[in-house]
């Protein structure tokens, strides 16, 4: 399951006028879920094996009936519908495994909709859930922690050839897990509770080709946090990756802008985008945020510059912001204006302050009674509003949205950034 569906009704009913997020959002609906290839890769031989996807009702297909083990992958934001399919399923006499991020802080809750619940990295448990099912085990919790950590040098491809004919405007391919920095809002790294990890960039090749024999035209997204966190190692991706000839995209932090050569490597690797959490352009908004050295509030002079090393490069940059941060009060959409207005990045993606179960965040908004509806996770969307800021009402942050909305993603707006990075990237480079 995938895509992301806001609550908020005037979201809905302006048809989410948020371009910046509708057309990402249009993307991950249209991503495979490259967790379960992985688990397809690591089961054992002899089992037969389908790759389903709900319907965007949150419908699922009825060919899933014929299985004797189903599992499911969701966000958080979805939790709720991937449940009732796994009520749906067990009362047919289906097994259900569920597992990812949210059922991983969350086990118990899952175990009322599960036969088997996964806590952790899933691939070295696996195995043993597909033996219980066979076996008709009663249900059970599988914490990876039993079974040692993923050695991720030694993952098998992912089974994309299951994925069929299916029209992906992009595919997954995982280079690194994690991240090294610390952001107390951050939904991955606190969930699965390991480090940060590279692969080795060989088998990151393998992977693209893999892909590239299937879908030789296809666009490749990097399934990762920050995948450029360690500049030696990308810098050795980026030559291992130039010889395939593939576009692609990832998320990583702004501190590539700091590393011309890095920079000139990925371009001429087939990077195209990269996606930079800036959160704020104000660096006392983002004091405290990185729990681990204060980075992003180290990093926050610099933004508008970085941006440009970045585009002039010919990357283009998707910056990204949260409205409703501690230290932001309502001059916080004037500023994302101003600063977008200047700096001119390609893409602009804007959220809401989202506490996730399991975060940093959700925990000490709990503790301060901050957050409106405790467990109404649909509300995880990064649009809807389910907490109090500290410095604005709940309908200051809402309507401060809608507004900032409507001016970054006007066909004006919008048209001018592009405008000017293709000016920008014509000048640098010729």
């Amino acid at each position: 399951m995938s895509g992301v569906r806001a609550h908020d009704k005037k979201l809905l009913e302006l048809g989410l006028t948020l371009p910046g997020f509708v057309e990402r959002n249009k993307v991950i609906a249209s991503l495979p879920s490259l967790g379960l290839l992985y688990l397809a890769a690591c089961t054992p031989e002899g089992n037969e094996l389908s790759y389903f996807e709900a319907e965007a009702d949150g419908s699922e297909p009825p060919e899933v009936y014929g299985c004797d083990l189903v599992a499911i992958s969701t966000f958080s934001a979805q939790i709720f519908e991937a449940y009732a399919i796994a009520d749906r399923l067990r009362k047919r006499g289906v097994r259900v495994a569920m597992g990812g991020l949210h059922v991983s802080v969350l086990p118990d809750e899952a175990a009322g909709h599960a036969d088997y619940v996964v806590v952790g990295e899933g691939e070295n448990a696996w195995p043993a859930v597909v033996e219980a099912a066979a076996r008709g085990a009663a249900p059970a919790q599988f914490s990876s922690a039993s079974f040692g950590p993923v050695d991720i040098a030694a993952l098998p491809v992912p089974r994309y050839e299951m994925l069929g004919r299916r029209a992906y405007n992009r595919y997954t391919v995982q280079t690194t897990r994690g991240c090294p920095w610390r952001c107390d809002f951050c939904a991955s790294t606190v969930m699965l509770k390991e480090p940060y990890r590279r692969r080795p960039v060989d088998q990151v090749a393998r992977d693209i080709a893999f892909i590239k024999r299937l879908h030789p035209a296809s666009f490749i997204e990097f399934a990762d946090d920050n995948t450029f966190a360690d500049k030696r190692w990308g810098k050795e991706l980026c030559r291992s990756l130039a010889p395939l000839g593939v576009k692609w995209f990832t998320e990583t932090d702004v501190s590539v802008a700091e590393d011309s050569e890095l920079l000139g490597l990925m371009y001429g690797a087939g990077c195209r985008e990269v996606l930079v959490g800036l959160e704020s352009p104000s660096a006392a908004a983002l004091a405290g945020l990185e729990q681990r050295a204060d980075r992003k509030a180290r990093w926050a002079p610099q933004y508008a510059d970085s941006i440009r090393r970045i585009q002039s490069a010919g990357i283009a940059v998707n910056a990204c912001f949260i409205l409703g941060l501690d230290g932001q009060g309502t001059e916080v959409f004037s500023e994302i204006l101003g600063f977008v207005d200047d700096a001119e990045p390609f893409d602009v993606q804007i959220t809401v302050l989202t506490p996730f179960p399991g975060t940093p965040l959700h925990e000490r908004l709990l503790r301060e009674n901050r957050i409106l509806q405790p467990g109404a996770w649909q509300l995880c969307t990064l649009f809807d509003v389910n907490y109090r800021p500290a410095g604005m009402a709940p309908q200051e942050l809402r309507e401060g949205l809608y507004r900032l909305g409507e001016r970054i993603y006007s066909e004006d707006a919008t048209r001018r950034r592009r405008k000017a990075f293709f000016a920008q990237r014509s000048t640098e480079r010729s």
